[in-house]
């Protein structure tokens, strides 16, 4: 049984990138989030959150990379992006903070 999340623990930050900045001109947002956090609970943390009506929830999960630095090897974490849209009319603008 998973136990109840706060809204700020499901989106962790948002993901800014050229792909995303594109996909705002569609009504679609991205944001990092909690590796084992579900669509209802992505959908519901941002409408709670940006105070916008979402329309739909897609998922991604980057697997981690090896990398070698000064010589050890380490295993980046998996990531979990969620990209979401919204309903016409209704934007969120990532420069200002929650």
């Amino acid at each position: 049984m998973s136990k109840k999340r706060d809204a700020h623990d499901v989106i962790r930050a948002p993901a800014i990138t050229e792909k995303s900045t594109r996909g705002a001109e569609h009504n679609q947002d991205r944001h990092r989030g909690v590796r084992d956090a579900s669509k209802p609970e992505s959908k519901a943390a941002g409408e709670k959150l940006f105070n916008v009506k979402v329309k739909a929830v897609n998922t991604q999960v980057r697997k981690g990379k090896m990398k070698v630095f000064k010589n050890i090897r380490a295993r980046q974490t998996d990531t979990k992006r969620a990209i979401v849209t919204l309903e016409e009319g209704h934007t969120i603008d990532v420069t200002t903070g929650l």
